[in-house]
């Protein structure tokens, strides 16, 4: 992997709107706080306090106009996807940090925010099991790996991937060392009560069971994406 050691910060903009999934960015967050040399923005329109789809209370330290150049741009996924693929100021944030950002990346539904904002085109990207129909709607070929790596884009699926996406740009960025000592302190030994984590290992019956609660969201955001790709 890539190995960048710096003792100069590293400027990682995690890009916030109101009713994402709060794990989707606390899970890499997690990771990010304990990066050497980094310093970590939680980026939104202004400052003011932005809720979780679950009801968590976060708060923007840096707002879009005073928000340095990034060197890893980073979109969290959730419910307020939605509202974010038609809201031009927000995708153009998106494209104007992702054209010089050393890398940018996505966990869950985020990717197709960066989709939404041209950055994904000719490339190789992830997202959630339930949304990689929607994802490819945008031109994106897509992969169903916890994390895909396609040049300085990298993709994590969903939610809890997110620990894993963390884990994956922290070697990139400092080296598989750091990373794995990182992954020593989080204590990250994931030893799951179900095998239920993705549709190749659940029952058909909880499968379908989850498709048919998610019907009417992913129904609204296939109408939405067809209607902002004109497909």
């Amino acid at each position: 992997m890539a190995t960048r050691v710096s003792t100069s910060a590293i400027a990682i903009g995690m890009v916030l709107f109101p009713n994402l999934t709060q794990l989707d960015f606390t899970a890499p967050y997690e990771v990010f706080s304990r990066l050497p040399h980094a310093k970590v923005y939680l980026l939104a329109p202004t400052i003011e306090p932005i809720y979780s789809e679950s009801g968590l209370c976060l708060f923007p330290n840096t707002s879009f106009k005073r928000s340095p150049a990034l060197d890893v741009l980073f979109v969290p996924g959730g419910l307020g996807v939605n509202a974010k693929l038609e809201d031009a100021a927000y995708l153009h944030f998106l494209k104007t940090q992702g054209e010089h950002a050393r890398y940018v990346t996505s966990v869950c539904t985020g990717s197709l925010l960066l989709a939404a904002a041209g950055l994904l085109q000719g490339y190789r990207a992830t997202t959630h099991w339930f949304s990689m129909e929607l994802l490819e709607m945008f031109g994106v070929e897509t992969v169903a790996d916890r994390v895909v790596i396609d040049r300085n884009r990298i993709t994590g699926g969903g939610v809890t991937a997110g620990i894993d996406f963390g884990l994956v740009l922290a070697a990139q960025l400092y080296g598989e060392m750091v990373a794995q000592e990182i992954q020593l302190w989080m204590e990250y030994n994931p030893a799951p009560p179900f095998q239920s984590g993705s549709p190749q290992t659940a029952s058909p019956d909880v499968v379908e069971n989850a498709r048919v609660e998610g019907k009417s969201l992913w129904e609204t955001r296939r109408q939405i994406i067809q209607r902002i790709t004109h497909c």
